[in-house]
């Protein structure tokens, strides 16, 4: 038997990051339109994970029913290269082929026909033939002889159709919202009713919820599938109460094919009593908790070992809830020591010990010393009172149940986060505690909750500020990490639509997590027209100063033209020295509209480099080159400019190489009649070689003509200086000019 070909582990990371990207890309487009920011959030994403596949080399994989395949070699298995095989199978796909890093546009195209209907597609002769007449040639698809299995895929159970009523139930449940269209209610029966379909929307809610890099933000995804799992109880609740209990199967079966990760998430969320409808988390949890038999417990608890390598005190809390008698406790330890034989955490040296260290906690755990059997009680019936309470509020108890409000307990919990991080000492338990609190924040992001948002990035802002704080370095990795969160992009992304208000507190917001935020806020430069998001996150990004200049860099090599327009106008509101060596390339730069932007951010920048830039530009550049940057740098009439000039004039050679520069930036300083420069005119007028008389001459007529455009006194006064005081030709040539004797 032939050896299966083993891929490095870099490669099976790289492939299972793009089809994790893949997935999630395919259920943005097909729930969102093309130009909402989650779409663009997730194409970005998709291009990234290609790129770091590809390495600019062309890249081919194969499409099994399970995982894809490279050159033979199976790509390590995981869910998300299990999705990935499983959805382009459905969607006949037998190889897809990248060669490099396929544009945007390409990527558009192939999700597009990934998300039509399978029987239209084949109708028009399969994939390969659909995408051949989209001519996309930096992807290729190679199609499943479709019309040999055709006969057997008719038995098989359709997938599920992404129609606008799918759209609406799936962003109800992640915007938190009821269901109150009747065809949407119907559709909720019918996936409450479909084990398959449940799973399927549970992927479709969770989708949205990840990093920038593709990983999973688990907390959220977790509390997006039990908001749906609550509207499918809810609506079977109201609309056909008898099929509670099946639809409790159903959502048990569809949480078992979930990511174990999720799974504790799941099972370890608080209880919610003020839930619309009645319905719980609290229910939800309990419900699938106990219908977990032993095998998967002992699944779910291995895998969830092997991940973290350790047990926690979240997990000794989520198996006592699963497992709640001693007897099945230990049968569930034993199935779940053999499965973990099975994995590398077995083969270590130090096993047993941490086996028995995990045995120690899971078992011993027990909440009945700290809980009443009386409390325990009034927990149990704590539901069904909160429900009859909420059926017959008393109007002047209203104002009080509004605080059990979601918005209130998030601003709770907000504070509750903030008080702990500021009274951790412990080194150990810090960066946990901070990664929470930035965990919190871009909960409240996404629930739109900005105000709440800032109080935890600025408590985490001021235990990085705070030098020798056990939490210091932790909070500043957390404020960089949650740049990079979709939530955080996302609202960067609407910046142009917040009202005044919102805008105002995102702005402190990013003032709070420091100079990383301008990563997020870049895109909103590239633009070509001004818009209101443009002006936003340019005002943000100049309070960083220098500290932002560097962040910058990437416009610098965009390949639209506008993106490093709007960067150089931006290094100029900055006005810092550093933003000089970025600078410089754009001066260069063939595009005029760039290096008109680029002469006039140096000339703001008060710094011998900036001028020192300038100069090396012109001296550098040809005739209309030139005459274009010193117009630039008087268009605006800034007396900011006068000092660049007059530092162009004092550097410069007039008799030699630079005399052409220095009679244009005299021209220049006339034009922009500034009395600061007068005193630098009036000295190159008295320069003289005996070798260069035509020169000398030419200069001295331009000199006298740019103090007569100024006109200013101190100008009339250098004149009369020169009519009397100067060498015989300067003498000469102010008096042929109407200059009067002093």
């Amino acid at each position: 038997m032939p050896e299966v070909t083993r891929l490095s582990p870099d490669l099976s990371r790289s492939v299972s990051a793009l089809a994790r990207a893949l997935v999630a890309a395919a259920r943005s487009w097909s729930l969102y339109p093309p130009d909402h920011p989650a779409v663009k959030a997730s194409i970005e994403r998709l291009r990234t994970a290609l790129a770091a596949a590809t390495s600019g080399q062309m890249l081919s994989f194969g499409v099994t029913p399970e995982t894809l395949l490279i050159e033979g070699g199976a790509v390590t298995s995981d869910a998300p290269v299990a999705e990935a095989a499983h959805w382009l199978h459905q969607h006949d796909i037998l190889q897809l082929t990248f060669a490099g890093d396929a544009p945007v546009e390409s990527l558009q195209a192939l999700l597009g026909l990934l998300a039509e209907d399978i029987a239209a597609v084949r109708a028009r002769g399969g994939p390969a033939s659909a995408w051949q007449t989209l001519q996309h040639r930096s992807i290729a698809i190679e199609q499943i002889d479709f019309t040999s299995v055709f006969e057997d895929r008719q038995v098989e159970r359709p997938a599920r159709e992404i129609d606008d009523v799918w759209r609406s139930i799936v962003r109800a449940v992640t915007e938190r919202r009821k269901v109150t269209d009747e065809a949407a209610q119907r559709r909720l029966l019918e996936i409450a009713a479909d084990r398959l379909a449940i799973g399927e929307l549970a992927q479709d809610v969770m989708a949205p919820n990840v990093s920038a890099d593709g990983s999973p933000m688990l907390t959220s995804q977790a509390a997006a599938v039990v908001a749906a799992y609550r509207h499918l109880v809810s609506i079977v609740d109201v609309l056909d109460p008898a099929r509670r209990a099946e639809v409790m199967q159903n959502l048990i079966a569809a949480t078992a094919t979930l990511d174990p990760r999720v799974i504790m998430q799941m099972l370890s969320m608080p209880d919610d009593p003020g839930a619309a409808g009645g319905v719980t988390t609290g229910d939800i949890r309990h419900g699938i908790a106990a219908g977990f038999d032993d095998a998967t417990v002992a699944q779910l608890l291995a895998t969830t070992l092997a991940i973290d390598g350790q047990a926690t005190d979240r997990l000794a809390g989520v198996f006592d809830t699963i497992a709640p008698d001693a007897t099945r406790k230990r049968r569930v330890l034993t199935m779940t020591k053999t499965l973990l034989g099975e994995t590398p955490l077995a083969r270590g040296n130090q096993f047993e010990a941490l086996w028995t260290s995990m045995e120690e906690l899971l078992l011993g755990y027990n909440e009945r010393p700290f809980v009443s059997a009386s409390y325990r009680t009034a927990l149990d019936g704590a539901t069904a009172r909160a429900a009859a309470m909420a059926a017959d509020v008393p109007a002047d108890l209203a104002p009080l149940i509004d605080t059990l409000g979601q918005e209130s307990v998030r601003k709770l919990s907000a504070r509750l986060l903030v008080d702990l991080l500021k009274l951790e000492h412990d080194a150990k338990r810090a960066p946990e505690l901070a990664r929470d609190v930035a965990a919190l924040a871009e909960d409240l992001l996404l629930a739109g909750d900005y105000a709440s948002a800032l109080t935890a990035a600025a408590a985490l802002s001021e235990q990085a500020a705070t030098p020798g704080a056990v939490t210091q370095s932790g909070s500043r990795a957390a404020l960089d990490g949650l740049v990079d969160t979709i939530a955080f992009r996302e609202t960067a992304d609407i910046l142009g639509d917040m009202t005044a208000e919102d805008a105002e507190v995102f702005a402190r917001l990013c003032a709070a997590i420091g100079p990383a935020a301008t990563d997020a806020l870049r895109d909103l430069i590239a633009v070509e027209a001004e818009t209101v998001a443009r002006d936003r996150a340019a005002g943000i990004i100049v309070k960083y100063g220098a500290a932002a200049v560097t962040r910058l860099a990437a416009l610098i090599d965009h390949r639209d033209w506008f993106a490093r327009r709007n960067a150089a106008e931006l290094l100029g509101r900055i006005r810092m020295a550093a933003a000089v060596p970025l600078l410089q390339p754009l001066v260069r730069g063939g595009d005029p509209r760039v290096m008109r932007a680029a002469v006039r951010a140096l000339s703001h920048i008060d710094d011998p480099a900036a001028a020192r830039a300038v100069h090396t530009v012109l001296r550098s550049a040809g005739g209309e080159h030139r005459r274009a940057v010193v117009a630039a740098l008087v268009e605006e009439r800034d007396p900011r400019v006068a000092p660049v000039l007059a530092c162009i004039l004092n550097e410069s050679d007039p008799f030699g190489a630079d005399h052409p520069l220095v009679l244009e930036t005299l021209g220049a300083i006339a034009d922009l009649g500034r009395d600061e420069a007068v005193p630098h005119v009036a000295r190159v007028m008295r320069r003289r070689s005996w070798f260069a008389r035509r020169k000398t001459r030419a200069l001295k007529e331009t000199s006298i003509d740019a103090l007569r455009r100024i006109g200013s006194p101190a100008a009339a006064q250098a004149l009369a200086d020169a009519a009397v005081q100067g060498d015989r030709l300067l003498r000469k040539l102010a008096r042929a000019a109407g200059v009067a004797h002093a």
